[in-house]
């Protein structure tokens, strides 16, 4: 039924709940699972006031990749085939356009990520994947 699950995360407690279900998922469809964390330039986009963009760029997306290494190896524990991707741009943007650049079957994912108010039942990001995707998308 899946043979490729695309999970985006931005190590949100919500969105640990969205890897969650999609190893899970992934477990249970012997899909492979594409894990992906968007440095959001809109947020990080500003020039601190001791730094640049780019370097606090690149420190984010060292954490990240460290962050999808770790998730990516208890995925490979459980005999799963993971790929880690780490982009630059507006998160919804980028979930869309990985997921049909890999031919992805299901993207799963957080309700709402770290920014997200809890005033609404799905957080932007989520709610805009939803609307920009013919894919199936699963909010945890």
């Amino acid at each position: 039924m899946y043979d490729t699950i695309l999970i985006p995360t931005d190590g949100s407690e919500q969105a640990d709940r969205g890897v969650e279900q999609g190893l899970s998922l992934a477990a249970n469809y012997d899909a492979e699972v594409v894990l992906l964390y968007v440095v959001d330039e809109r947020r990080h986009g500003r020039t601190p006031a001791l730094g640049s963009t780019a370097v606090e760029h690149a420190k984010i997306e060292d954490d990240a990749i460290e962050m999808l290494e770790e998730i990516a190896d208890r995925a490979t524990d459980q005999g799963l085939d993971v790929d880690c991707e780490c982009h630059r741009g507006l998160p919804w943007e980028e979930i869309t356009s990985l997921a049909e650049q890999r031919d992805t079957d299901l993207i799963v994912m957080g309700r709402r990520g770290a920014t997200d108010d809890r005033r609404t039942a799905l957080g932007s990001v989520a709610d805009r994947v939803m609307r920009h995707t013919d894919i199936p998308v699963q909010a945890v």
